[in-house]
């Protein structure tokens, strides 16, 4: 090719490449977009305190091996079921059958838990049979590999006895039984271990293995029994036994409620297997776990009716507990028969709120807490509104409920948002699972709703499928575009939670989900960072808000007043999504302020969006989707701002009538808004 012919090339390719920036970066400058706000202050109207709260429920392992600190999984050899001979998994045995017998029998302390796990040593330190190096034994790998951490200690109980004197060496080890991480020797004469005896021991780890798992050895010929082996790292919060690194992404969000255990896992596929709140609480050893079938794992239900309340007292959060109603996915009590059901209900109420005299409020006194918990709200089944005995079912609980505990607000599974109920009811439900351009458009799902009758809690939505991936851009924005529709509707929607919030990448039941962690490494998704603009909105006030524009379908705007409890300034916070391949030059208009009262000092912009609409967070790259803050150019009653493409934005604008220094900087930063 002639020098001719390449200089025209290389003008061809320049100009190709102006006009693709060019168009990359378009902005819709003719759509004349304008976001007009009345920020008089006695134009708003007030936002429910209870706006933003969480969903928890014992899926993906979110509880069992996750923000329950446990590391043991099956600790009371339960989870093979109440017959003998059983299966142990994921215990697993050291030793050959020449050194070691190993099955499980009957003769467990605990009444509830009655499966305990046999050990028949056969080899010794002396004699014809010598115990391997290490000896021989059973060994936990935990919910996929358990995190010990160099410097940090761990707290290890286990129940055992035995027919002679024991020699045991509990230990860390790698994943491979290799690398002593932490170890301590238990001995005892036969007359101190003839009798189920509890063992505690404090092991420090001197290494750090992400992948370790627990042993317990000997070298001494005899039979042991071993039942309730638990291991609990000594920095959960407040010793309370949630993971302090789990717990922290939910303090973040600021939840002003906690729904919990369910879900699913409270109906069961069937009634035999629904979580059961009795079966859940007094002391950890004595508590006979149980199979949820729904999800398909066992729980040794650690994490009980006890520790969510203790959880949502953790958070500042209001407790809302969700019962069985006497339905499952494939049984159902008739109504004539749920008698029993609702008194299981009221004496779980009784055992959150009763006095520390009361019978079931003794039993919290006795686990620690003797003051009651705040439980103002109940949630009367899960999803069940279109179950044959449901109505029926429900009316005896609010019977029961309304009569007994007058100020309990009672929610029912049935969606009263384009038609009425027809039974009484203080909240209803509204679940919300779909792809992204109909969740986007559900921004107005509730604007013509009923103002008068109970209101809605949105206690699960997400967008699921192809648009979600394991946690999308794409489904966040439209996220986003719901909730900014839920939030300028807050009159009639007073509680609004994300479904699924944890998912342990080792066990996805569901896709996609919040926060995703492993045994030591956790990130939120997208659809969590933008829980986190929503953070400030209960208890704030919502500013009436026009938005004119000809891209109605792709851009949604809300705005209102918040008091940053930090620093005690009031903000003006407009949120805006763009949900259009184009940014967009968008023009905001405060009527009602004085001429001072924007300060350009402490305004800033937050800016969750990315290269492409499919980018997720990863563990390699926690932070490839996360909200980029930075601080306003210029601001006042009129401002000028470019919307990104597929974007979310916040503009946080500081209300403040004194003459402050404008400090102008390019700068921007990463941020936890």
């Amino acid at each position: 090719m002639g020098s001719h012919s390449a200089v025209l090339l290389q003008v061809f390719i320049v100009l190709c490449l102006v006009v693709f920036q060019s168009s990359a970066v378009k902005v819709d400058a003719d759509l004349n977009t304008t976001l007009t706000v009345d920020a008089s202050d006695s134009s708003g109207s007030p936002i429910p305190d209870t706006l933003l709260g969480i969903f928890f429920e014992e899926i993906n392992h979110a509880g069992a091996g996750g923000l329950w600190a446990e590391l043991v999984s099956n600790r009371g050899f339960e989870a093979g079921g109440p017959n003998t001979p059983s299966n142990i998994d994921p215990w697993a045995i050291i030793g050959n059958v020449s050194y070691i017998n190993v099955e499980t029998d009957r003769t467990s302390l605990f009444d509830r838990n009655k499966i305990a796990l046999r050990l028949e040593v056969l080899c010794d330190t002396t004699g014809d049979n010598i115990c391997p190096t290490g000896g021989v034994g059973v060994y936990n790998p935990g919910f996929w590999g358990m995190n010990i951490e160099q410097g940090k200690k761990y707290k290890v109980v286990f129940y055992v006895r035995s027919t002679g004197s024991i020699n045991l060496l509990v230990s860390f080890t790698g994943s491979n039984g290799l690398g002593n991480l932490a170890s301590a020797e238990i001995t005892g004469s036969a007359s101190d271990v003839s009798n189920w005896t509890k063992v505690e021991t404090i092991l420090e780890a001197k290494a750090t293995d992400h992948n370790a798992r627990l042993q317990l050895t000997t070298t001494t010929k005899g039979v042991i029994w071993l039942d309730q082996v638990s291991a609990m790292p000594q920095d959960t919060y407040k010793g309370h036994g949630f993971r302090s690194d789990l717990f922290g992404m939910l303090a973040n969000m600021k939840p002003r409620f906690i729904r919990f255990p369910g879900g699913c896992f409270v109906e069961g596929e069937w009634l035999r297997n629904a979580f059961r709140w009795k079966e859940s609480v007094g002391p950890w050893e004595e508590r006979p776990g149980h199979f949820g079938d729904v999800w398909m794992y066992w729980t040794d239900d650690g994490l009980g009716y006890f520790e969510f309340l203790q959880l949502a007292e953790d958070l500042g959060a209001a407790p809302i507990w969700v019962f069985n109603n006497g339905i499952s996915h494939q049984d159902q009590v008739d109504t004539t028969a749920v008698l029993p059901f609702v008194q299981e209900a009221l004496d779980g109420i009784e055992f959150a709120r009763g006095d520390a005299t009361s019978k079931w409020g003794s039993l919290r006194a006795s686990m620690g807490h003797p003051e009651p918990f705040d439980l103002k709200y109940v949630a009367v089944g899960n999803e069940d509104c279109n179950k044959k005995n449901y109505r029926g079912n429900y009316l005896k609980f609010y019977s029961a409920i309304r009569s007994a505990y007058p100020d309990i607000q009672i929610i029912s599974n049935c969606d009263a948002s384009s038609q009425p109920l027809n039974h009484p009811a203080d909240l209803y439900d509204y679940h919300l699972y779909t792809n992204a351009k109909d969740m986007f458009s559900r921004a107005t799902a509730f604007d013509r709703t009923s103002r008068s009758g109970p209101k809605a809690f949105v206690s699960e939505y997400a967008v699921t499928g192809s648009d979600a991936g394991t946690g999308s851009l794409k489904a966040a924005l439209a996220e986003a575009g719901f909730l900014i529709g839920l939030e300028r509707n807050s009159d009639v929607v007073h509680m609004i939670s994300y479904a699924p919030l944890f998912v342990n990448t080792n066990d996805r039941r569901w896709n996609p989900d919040a926060i995703v962690f492993n045994s030591y490494q956790f990130y939120g998704t997208p659809s969590y960072w933008v829980q986190l603009f929503f953070s400030e909105s209960s208890g704030a006030t919502l500013l009436k808000a026009s938005l004119q524009s000809t891209l109605s379908n792709s851009l949604v705007a809300s705005a209102i007043t918040w008091k940053n409890p930090v620093d005690g300034n009031n903000y003006i916070r407009i949120k805006v999504v763009n949900f259009n391949v184009n940014a967009v030059d968008l023009h905001i208009s405060f009527n009602g302020l004085d001429p001072n009262t924007v300060q350009l000092s402490g305004s800033t912009k937050t800016v969750l969006t990315s290269s492409s609409l499919t980018d997720e967070n990863s563990f390699s790259q926690p932070k490839k989707v996360v909200p980029i803050q930075s601080l306003l150019q210029s601001v006042g009653r009129e401002v000028n701002v470019v919307v990104p493409p597929y974007s979310f934005t916040s503009f946080d604008f500081l209300k403040q009538s004194t003459n402050l220094e404008i400090i102008r900087t390019d700068s921007s930063s990463r941020a936890s808004i």
